[in-house]
């Protein structure tokens, strides 16, 4: 009985520690600012930049090759994003210019989390902590993905929206996992733009 509970309750907890990392590995934090004096009622149209519909920008070691990133994701980022206006109800009129003009950063780069020992508790004397130099518990290395989209006016030539969202990169996922993954990323973004 004592050793099927245990089983039980070792099952439980894997099970919780699997759902929370899902979660912390879907999580995207999304930023998104406007330009309030622009009337967005007006936008009816858009289009891609007319130099280049985007830029990928890797800034982890020496050895990243951005081309490659691009090609690889790059029309992935183009095909959802042009998907995603057309539901919000926008007409892409490329190459004539569109009421704004869209252009993208996919932006990689690497982070770090540390712990030190004892940097949760206050530094006073009533709580009986001893004076000890603090020591790093724990170091994680993190690959961080941003991508950001800009809505530039052609009337004011400014950009009048700007959406950005976050997330730590996950290193096992398959190209085709990640690209799923750009998808539900752009459709949480152009949710932000501004509505008629």
């Amino acid at each position: 009985m004592k050793s099927s509970l245990r089983a039980a309750a070792a099952l439980s907890a894997i099970v919780v520690v699997a759902l929370v990392a899902t979660t912390r590995a879907a999580k995207v934090d999304v930023k998104s600012d406007r330009d309030k004096q622009f009337d967005f009622s007006k936008v009816k149209t858009w289009s891609w930049d007319p130099k280049e519909p985007g830029k990928v920008i890797m800034a982890r070691s020496s050895q990243d090759n951005s081309a490659d990133v691009k090609r690889r994701f790059g029309q992935t980022i183009l095909d959802a994003i042009s998907s995603e206006f057309t539901q919000r109800g926008l007409t892409g009129v490329s190459p004539q210019p569109g009421d704004v003009r869209v252009y993208y950063y996919l932006v990689v780069t690497v982070g770090f989390d540390t712990q030190t020992m004892g940097q949760f508790l206050p530094a006073v004397p009533e709580w009986g902590v001893a004076p000890y130099v603090p020591q790093t518990t724990s170091f994680d290395i993190v690959q961080n993905g941003a991508l950001v989209i800009d809505a530039v006016s052609n009337q004011l030539d400014r950009v009048v929206w700007r959406v950005i969202g976050r997330t730590e990169l996950d290193t096992e996922r398959t190209d085709d996992q990640r690209r799923a993954r750009i998808k539900t990323v752009v459709r949480e973004l152009v949710k932000r733009f501004p509505k008629k």
